[in-house]
Parts: structure tokens; sequence; C-alpha cells
């Protein structure tokens, strides 16, 4: 057990090593320029990459937020079960984030796509549509990339297959973009 532990330990500290500091920083700086642009920011994923889709835009609206002073305009497709519900019911489960994304989407606006397949017929969707109607697109994907790396326009991809290993980075990545304003409150301002 101790060894399966230490195993699982070096693993994880890989798939964190595999995050490129360069993508990061680039991203810190265009959730500056929507914050100043006052665009509005979505993220969405399945299973626990929605949990991260949540986890994040609690962190970026409620705690990146207090500290600059200003408000990030975010919001998890997620959250809405009876929207998603509905769209899923009367149409598809694959529309889910893109009905939701021509209500609210708009050019210019972020959209944080989050998956370790990155073949999540409903995350490709709603990444195709914000594409096509000049959304900026970024994906956080596991190493086989899939269809959302090749669509998205800034694209960070954990260097593993192990889905736990790769969420908890994405979630890494997901408390560096937060953290960047909450301990530096002066890059929002």
């Amino acid at each position: 057990m101790n060894q399966w532990i230490s195993d699982y330990i070096k693993a994880q500290k890989a798939a964190l090593d595999s995050i490129p500091v360069e993508a990061v920083a680039k991203l810190i700086k265009k959730l500056r320029e929507a914050l100043h642009a006052d665009r509005q920011i979505f993220v969405f994923g399945n299973g626990g990459s929605a949990s991260n889709a949540s986890h994040f835009i609690t962190d970026l609206g409620k705690g990146s937020s207090d500290k600059v002073g200003k408000r990030f305009r975010c919001l998890s497709l997620n959250d809405n079960v009876s929207w998603m519900t509905a769209i899923g019911n009367d149409y598809s489960y694959d529309d889910i984030f893109v009905r939701q994304l021509e209500n609210y989407g708009r050019k210019g606006d972020l959209v944080f796509a989050i998956s370790v397949s990155g073949n999540s017929p409903n995350a490709v969707k709603g990444l195709e549509w914000a594409k096509k109607n000049g959304l900026e697109t970024i994906a956080f994907v596991g190493a086989k990339r899939g269809k959302m790396a090749e669509i998205a326009d800034h694209i960070i991809v954990i260097d593993s297959t192990h889905y736990g290993r790769v969420e908890d980075a994405q979630m890494a990545i997901c408390h560096m973009l937060c953290y960047a304003f909450i301990e530096n409150p002066e890059w929002g301002r």
C-alpha cells in the first residue's frame, strides 16, 4: 500500500511538472484583459471537470473579484441544472453548453473548456460554436489532446492520461489563475 501511495504521488508530481508556465501566464493576462474590457468568462466540463469548472468560477467570481475590487463577469455553464436537463431532454445532451452560449456568448468573451479526453461531444460543440462566433477559446486537456486541442485558440495539455491526475493538475491551473489576482491584486487594477 505504501509503495502504491508513493508511486501515485510521484506520478502526480510529474503531471504537475508538465504544466506549461508560459501558457498559464498568458491566460492570466487574458483574464486581466477580460476584466478590464468587461468581457464574460464561461467555463464548462463534464464529471470531475464540471466540478472543477464550478470551483474555478467560485474562486474567480468571489475570491479574485473581492481582492481586485472589480468584478470578473464569469459563469460556469454546469451550474444551471434545470436548463441543462431541459436542453438535454428537448434537444440533445451534446447541446447543453452550446445552447447556453447562444444566449450569453458575445464576440470577444472567453470560453474555457475542461476535459481529460478532449473529446467530450458537448464541450467540442461548445468550443466550435464559440470559435465560429468570435469568442476566444481555451482548452484544458490530458495527453490524448482530442478534438478540443484542434479547435481551441489556447491549449494547456497535462502530460498524463490518468483522469484523477489530469483533473488535479487542471484544478491547480484554475487555482493559479485565481490566486494570481488574490495574491497580487494590483495585477487586476
